[in-house]
Formats: C-alpha cells, sequence, structure tokens
C-alpha cells in the first residue's frame, strides 16, 4: 500500500527556514517523479517544486526560486524541500506527490506551514 508521510510543518516567523521531509513507501521510489505543492486558504492547490525520479533535474514556481531547494534520497526514500527566506505569503498546506504516469499518481496527506509574527 503506498503512503506518502510529510513532516516538518510548523509556525516559523517571516526570514526563517524550515525543511519538510516527505517520506515514501509501497512503491518503487527511485521510478518516480516526486514534487512539493501547497494550498493556501480560499485558494488552488499549486505547483512549488518538484524534481526527476533520477534528481537530474528540478523545477521550481517563480515565486520560491531562490529560496526552496527540493531534493531526495533515493536510498531512504525520501524527498526534502528546503524552505529559506520564509514569507507570510507561504502559509499553507503543503503535500508530497509522486508520479510515474496518469494512473500511479500518489497524495500525502500534508503539513502545515504557517509564516507569521
Amino acid at each position: 500500500q503506498v503512503h506518502l508521510v510529510e513532516s516538518g510543518g510548523g509556525l516559523v516567523q517571516p526570514g526563517g527556514s524550515l525543511r519538510l521531509s516527505c517520506a515514501a513507501s509501497g512503491f518503487t521510489f527511485s521510478s518516480y517523479a516526486m514534487g512539493w505543492y501547497r494550498q493556501a486558504p480560499g485558494k488552488e492547490r499549486e505547483l512549488v517544486a518538484d524534481i526527476f525520479s533520477t534528481g537530474s533535474r528540478t523545477n521550481y514556481a517563480d515565486s520560491v526560486k531562490g529560496r526552496f531547494t527540493i531534493s531526495r534520497d533515493n536510498s531512504r526514500k525520501t524527498v526534502y524541500l528546503q524552505m529559506n527566506s520564509l514569507k507570510p505569503e507561504d502559509t499553507a498546506v503543503y503535500y508530497c506527490n509522486a508520479i510515474r504516469n496518469l494512473y500511479e499518481n500518489y497524495w500525502g496527506k500534508g503539513t502545515l506551514v504557517t509564516v507569521s509574527s
């Protein structure tokens, strides 16, 4: 059974940092592209960053470029999102996603990040 479990969310002041982790199980992690999405209250879910199965390529939303870094450790079946210089507008529930094709597309339950003084 597929499981994606996010951790590392919490309350942080503007300008602070957090590192999110997503631990995967139940599928061949190294064959899947992985992504982080977020959904703020009253807004659509949006892509934050994603990474190829091998880690050879990454992609970022313009709003987080230069501040966030996605990485993965295939030996640990874990994907990370390092978030620096956090802003109040980064406040959202952050979701982990694993995708190989249209039919193999999995989501975690999310972790809340709140950026506030």
